[in-house]
């Protein structure tokens, strides 16, 4: 990409920033992303990223999930690094009904009793996208910057003002930052906590189903990895793991596949989440310039990704 001034400017290298950014320099756009870290330092690196889009709230969560679905399935056929679509199981400790999101999904079936773990009374069985997100964000750079799309990595700015000196059109997709940088104060943070094995043998995932995010159990393989959850802080921005929790998520996945005890634990993750009450994807008309905000997605940052970059790239080719 040449040193002229891009047509937009992305604000954010984590799973949304970088999906858009790809996006619109795949339509033609030159773009440039602007962000502190690099991609794989991102909370969005230390995401376990199922596909799930349960825990973000917006009239077109089925719609954002459903496209989003359909690209991982594509890009896994494709051979694209860390991502992988398997089969597994979804359980609530409650008696639920099947959420609308998940019927109709691929390998989709209603749990027999003994298909669930100790402590669990309902679940269903689908297939659905995993992501190893560290390889995945790199992917996904490399894309970028195949496509002419361009990242400066330096200090965060002060204010989305500061962004127009870069290009007349702004795509806001600053995630927790979005708090103090729009600012709005309704995003709030909470902080996810992940245990990484040696995987001793799973091939299929687990997931709690729970209303909303909390204390809940997942097991995601990975290849030779397993990871192991989950935790959400709410409030809690620090991203320093937390010993007792770790300990606790190892014990309750424990419970589901004991060989978990004895498997070598090979790292620890944890990332910010940006909790919003609804997802804010709208445009804001400052006539010679225009400002896309992305951002809110709670837990379902990457389940909702692909088509929330659609709408985002949708909005900027309009304009």
């Amino acid at each position: 990409m040449t040193s002229d001034r891009p047509d937009v400017l992305v604000v954010g290298a984590g799973v949304s920033g970088l999906t858009t950014g790809v996006r619109l320099a795949e339509s033609g756009r030159r773009v440039r992303i602007r962000a502190e870290q690099e991609p794989w330092e991102s909370h969005s690196a230390a995401a376990g990223a199922i596909w799930d889009p349960i825990y973000a709230q917006h009239p077109r969560v089925s719609q954002w999930a459903a496209r989003s679905y359909d690209v991982f399935v594509e890009l896994e056929q494709q051979g694209f690094p860390g991502v992988r679509v398997i089969d597994g199981v979804e359980a609530s400790r409650v008696p639920i009904s099947v959420p609308d999101w998940a019927v109709g999904l691929p390998g989709f079936r209603v749990c027999e009793p003994g298909d669930l773990p100790p402590g669990f009374v309902f679940g269903w069985h689908y297939t659905a996208p995993i992501i190893d997100m560290p390889a995945y964000l790199h992917e996904l750079q490399r894309r970028l910057i195949t496509a002419g799309g361009e990242l400066v990595f330096g200090p965060r700015l002060r204010s989305l003002d500061d962004a127009f000196a870069d290009a007349p059109i702004v795509v806001n997709c600053s995630g927790v930052g979005a708090r103090e940088l729009v600012p709005d104060p309704s995003v709030q943070p909470i902080r996810g906590q992940l245990v990484a094995v040696r995987n001793p043998g799973l091939t299929e995932f687990f997931a709690e189903y729970t209303d909303e995010l909390g204390e809940m159990t997942y097991l995601l393989p990975q290849g030779d990895t397993l990871l192991l959850g989950g935790s959400a802080e709410k409030g809690e921005a620090d991203p320093v793991p937390d010993a007792q929790i770790a300990a606790d998520i190892v014990q309750r996945c424990s419970l589901i596949f004991p060989a978990i005890r004895d498997a070598e634990i090979v790292g620890h993750r944890t990332g910010i989440r940006p909790s919003r009450p609804e997802v804010r994807l709208e445009h804001e008309d400052l006539g010679d310039r225009h400002l896309i905000h992305n951002y809110g997605h709670s837990g379902a940052g990457v389940s909702l990704s692909w088509g929330c970059a659609d709408d985002a790239t949708e909005i900027v080719l309009g304009l």
